[in-house]
């Protein structure tokens, strides 16, 4: 973009059908020093055709011309999405014309009657046109940006559920498969032996052996819940049990139906939610109970955590460092979902996934006889 006060020559063109009025612009031109190439044209079928083949670093108009205006000119050249600026000059024009004209996108507008302040015109149009190019090609790579970090945080989702699968697989087949074999000969130890101490350091350690087998469970069920296999109602209401079992905070689910189907990724989604929020309960909120809600109503997966706790202050909803709820953004953006968390100290905070269901597909219906 060659700029007025740039050492390069401006490409201008002047849609102009006097001639007189084209040498004014151009004597007026080189007496302010302005370093341009002005082109004469009077025809909208030859204006648009240099503007469809050329390209111009700004447009200078007359309003009337014989058979069209400089609207006609304009309405074709704001279809190009890099078009240049849109002056208009002209004597011929009224203030409330010239206003409408601009609220169109017109960049400016001159009289011949102060032509000689066209070079500071055609300045003050190029750096707010250079101005809002800028400013569109950052809202661009902004965007751009987003857009990756949005791909990579699905891509890092999809990488941790697949690795906590393949960690739970583990657990089960391996680790749980080893302790369970080792408390039964622990226990085979313990029958057979004559000596008492014995019997009892068999006793401890086959005890030992059933906390870790527990333990090993808890770990794989967090990793990858088998329960989801039984649909998100049931997990949920797993999550919910699991929670007020171990916290004593009573919980309650109240769901739309007994059975919410669910692709495997909004399902998982879902799930997740549920589990950091009330893990989030647990550690900060300190409520006296917690209201969980699921629907499908109208098209929408919509998960409702609630509580009754001391809330959350607006300043930590924004910590840079808040990666829990901003995870939980992330993750519900993966599916085209959005999540919104309200607060307010010491009246509890809600958690809310939202997610478009994708439409049933239509049955196949045969043909009627």
């Amino acid at each position: 973009m060659v700029t007025a006060t740039s050492d390069q020559t401006l490409e201008i063109l002047h849609l102009e059908d006097s001639l007189a009025d084209h040498e004014l612009v151009a004597r007026t031109l080189r007496r302010s020093g302005l370093q341009c190439q002005l082109r004469q044209v009077d025809t909208l079928p030859e204006f648009q055709r240099l503007t469809r083949s050329e390209s111009f670093d700004i447009i200078l108009a007359d309003y009337r011309l014989p058979g069209f205006t400089a609207l006609d000119a304009w309405s074709h050249v704001a279809q190009k999405p890099q078009h240049p600026p849109f002056i208009l000059l002209s004597g011929a024009i009224g203030e409330a014309a010239a206003v409408d004209a601009m609220r169109l996108g017109v960049a400016d507008y001159l009289l011949k009657d102060d032509i000689q302040r066209l070079p500071h015109v055609i300045a003050r149009a190029l750096e707010v046109h250079e101005a809002r190019r800028a400013r569109e090609q950052a809202v661009a790579e902004l965007a751009a940006s987003q857009r990756r970090l949005a791909e990579l945080a699905e891509h890092l989702q999809t990488s941790i559920e697949q690795e906590r699968a393949s960690i739970a697989r583990e657990i089960h087949d391996d680790i749980g498969g080893a302790l369970t074999a080792v408390r039964f000969d622990m226990a085979w130890i313990g029958r057979h032996s004559t000596d008492p101490a014995m019997q009892d350091h068999a006793a401890s350690a086959a005890e030992m052996l059933q906390h870790a087998i527990g333990a090993s469970q808890r770990i794989m069920m967090n990793l990858r819940p088998p329960i989801l296999e039984q649909g998100l109602v049931a997990a949920v209401q797993w999550l919910a049990a699991g929670f007020e079992r171990r916290t004593g905070i009573p919980t309650r689910l109240q769901s739309s139906s007994d059975t919410i189907h669910t692709p495997p990724d909004i399902q998982l989604v879902a799930y997740r939610t549920a589990q950091e929020a009330l893990t989030n309960i647990s550690k900060h909120a300190q409520p006296g109970k917690v209201d969980i809600e699921l629907s499908d109503r109208e098209g929408v997966l919509t998960l409702e955590v609630a509580d009754n706790g001391c809330g959350i202050a607006s300043e930590m909803l924004d910590k840079p460092k808040a990666f829990g709820l901003k995870g939980l953004q992330e993750r519900a953006r993966t599916v085209g979902g959005w999540l919104d968390i309200s607060s307010r100290p010491h009246q509890g905070t809600s958690v809310i996934l939202s997610i478009p269901l994708p439409s049933p597909s239509p049955s196949v219906q045969g043909d009627v006889p």
